[in-house]
């Protein structure tokens, strides 16, 4: 009780201090414009806000690197173009159909988008969170290395590792994937700690998490088209055989391949909506939060009783929505890797007389 207390405290204070932030991003009598502040949050950019401490930004600047219309590169920090500044040619787009995208201004006076491959706010995020699971995964690795007699079991970090690993593989890997589990347990493994990792990092409202990376649809389609991959490569005759030729009456299949097409289009469809749910569900709970927030300065106009009253009110709903939000973060890994191997095992089919002896016994 005490800890919820102390959290409900942070959070309303941090919300009461906030409003000078966006009092300073919108301007002196002029309306909050929430749309722009979520889409703000939400969107990519060339540098990564800290915060701002009185009256200064503090953010770190990022590598831009550009292929200019001449076909030049230039790499330089993205400091170099804070406050719409120009650098080499280079500038950041205020309006226009490329907002917020680096452009390049021609010798005629036009712009242009260059071949950008910057390092952004979510590529940075991407990376670091890379690194986070991979230290995550060598951390408990380097325990059995240690004990590889395993007099002992494992406790603290490394014993909660080998609970949740234990429990995907004999409670989702092993009954949804099919008999050759084990080829693809490693990449299942991999999909969840990393959208775990990357959706609890997105939830921290400062430095080094905030970002959302798992909000970012090319991010979801990468996973999709990894899982769809893993799909289709390896899948077995009869899998094949039952999207091309299928065992339904045969009007559906000639002269119109009706049931075929279907199921051709089935193949895309599966992975779309693995990237379509992850995507949407992590957009959705942070937008919802920076709408709760943003609540308390939309009516900060209509007086102290008023707008104190739905501070309360929003710090609460925030408090309830961070909390769900870290249900979800478990919830979207789980059912991406249950789905992702729920697939793969209806690829399998066919595929029981090719295991060994021993792994069938394992099996039944």
């Amino acid at each position: 009780m005490k800890s919820i207390i102390h959290i409900a405290t942070v959070l309303l204070a941090a919300v009461m201090a906030a409003p000078h932030a966006f009092a300073a991003d919108n301007g002196d009598g002029k309306d909050l414009d929430v749309k722009e502040i979520v889409i703000e949050h939400l969107g990519d950019s060339y540098w990564w806000h800290i915060g701002k401490f009185g009256d200064k930004e503090v953010n770190i600047a990022l590598p831009v690197i550009v292929r200019g219309d001449n076909g030049e590169w230039h790499c330089f920090s993205s400091g170099h173009l804070y406050d719409g500044a120009s650098y080499e040619g280079f500038s950041i787009a205020g309006d226009g159909k490329y907002k917020g995208k680096i452009v390049e201004t021609l010798a005629d006076g036009s712009t242009d988008r260059p071949f950008d491959l910057s390092v952004t706010k979510t590529t940075a995020g991407l990376l670091l969170n890379s690194l986070i699971t991979i230290l995550l995964i060598l951390c408990a690795a380097r325990w059995y290395r240690s004990h590889k007699s395993r007099e002992s079991a494992p406790g603290g970090f490394t014993g909660m590792m080998e609970m949740v690993i234990d429990y995907l593989v004999e409670d989702l890997i092993k009954p949804c994937a099919g008999p050759q589990w084990r080829r693809f347990a490693p990449y299942l493994l991999t999909v969840f700690f990393f959208i775990l990792v990357n959706n609890l990092m997105g939830l921290i409202p400062f430095f080094p998490g905030g970002v959302n990376v798992s909000g970012n649809i090319a991010i979801t389609f990468v996973l999709a088209l990894a899982s769809f991959i893993a799909i289709n490569l390896f899948g077995s005759k009869e899998y094949w055989k039952e999207i091309f030729w299928p065992d339904v009456p045969a009007w559906l299949k000639v002269p119109v391949p009706i049931i075929p097409l279907i199921e051709f289009v089935g193949i895309f469809t599966k992975p779309f909506a693995l990237m379509i749910r992850l995507f949407s569900n992590m957009m959705a709970g942070h937008a919802v939060i920076l709408c709760l927030v943003c609540v308390i300065f939309a009516t900060s106009a209509m007086g102290a009783a008023i707008n104190s009253s739905m501070t309360v009110v929003s710090v609460l709903f925030n408090i309830f929505m961070n909390c769900l939000e870290l249900l979800v973060a478990f919830l979207q890994a789980y059912v991406f890797s249950m789905l992702s191997a729920v697939f793969i095992g209806l690829a399998q089919e066919g595929n029981e007389t090719k295991l060994p002896a021993g792994d069938k016994q394992e099996i039944k």
